[in-house]
């Protein structure tokens, strides 16, 4: 799909790979409405029009319904309804089902699948009438491998893979198109949000280069502009996926060794 010129909600986009997809799509021409629960998304959409390009910044908790439903609302009468969805909010911190309290259970859960149900839900109407438009899901490789100590994290990242492959079956056929996006490792404020997280990393994974948040949104800018189904990088976490498809018990048992272990 052609990026300049288009309509865009990015959530997530105060900081990390969603404030640097929003750049990097005002750079190709895309008019760019960036969502989070952050006041400072609003700073983020202010020097992206300092800069030149077309912003405007939302505040909203995606984890609620009803504040999704009146923020799309705002965006539609404001900003006008996008051409392109990229659902990119999420956090959690990564502890065992033992260590993790109920309310970051949900939280989890809430952001990142909850909150990319209920943006996609609000914006899907007007696409399916169009016949045209991108769903655009950022997610992990969490949900293909799964380490240990990171239960409910992991579980919130199969319920993105589970959405993304339904809302594909739902779409066949309409002219809108979804694609997901799994990076590797990212060298974002990630794990200064979600402490005792980073030390749960697999050792195996550090054979695995870090990206930056702009090498995330390059990719995923390639990915719309190409019209992809599957964006993942860097390509030795492509190959491993595959390692794994080929040979799950190899790759989990390399997880499990290299990854953390429960104090005996």
């Amino acid at each position: 799909m052609r990026i300049k010129g288009r309509k865009i909600v990015v959530t997530g986009a105060s900081r990390g790979i969603g404030q640097a997809v929003a750049r990097a799509l005002a750079r190709e021409g895309g008019q760019v409405a960036l969502l989070a629960r952050s006041p400072e998304v609003e700073q983020v959409a202010a020097e992206i029009v300092a800069g030149g390009g077309a912003a405007r910044g939302y505040v909203a908790d995606l984890a609620d319904p009803g504040a999704v439903d009146r923020v799309a609302q705002r965006i539609a009468d404001e900003f006008g309804l996008p051409d392109i969805v990229i659902n990119n909010a999420g956090a959690g911190r990564w502890f065992s089902v033992e260590e993790t309290p109920p309310g970051e259970v949900a939280a989890m859960m809430a952001a990142p699948y909850c909150a990319a149900f209920y943006v996609t839900r609000a914006f899907l109407p007007a696409m399916l009438e169009r016949r045209s438009g991108y769903i655009v899901n950022v997610n992990s490789p969490a949900a293909w491998i799964t380490w240990p100590g990171a239960s409910a994290y992991a579980a919130a990242r199969w319920a993105m893979r589970g959405f993304t492959a339904a809302l594909r079956a739902d779409l066949h056929g309409t002219g809108v198109q979804v694609l997901q996006v799994v990076p590797g490792k990212v060298s974002s404020t990630y794990f200064e949000h979600n402490p005792h997280s980073e030390e749960r990393i697999p050792s195996i994974t550090r054979i695995i280069r870090v990206l930056t948040p702009d090498q995330v949104a390059a990719a995923l800018v390639r990915g719309i502009a190409h019209d992809q189904r599957e964006v993942v990088i860097p390509a030795l976490l492509r190959a491993t996926l595959a390692l794994h498809a080929l040979a799950p018990p190899l790759v989990d048992w390399l997880m499990f060794r290299t990854g953390w272990r429960r104090a005996k």
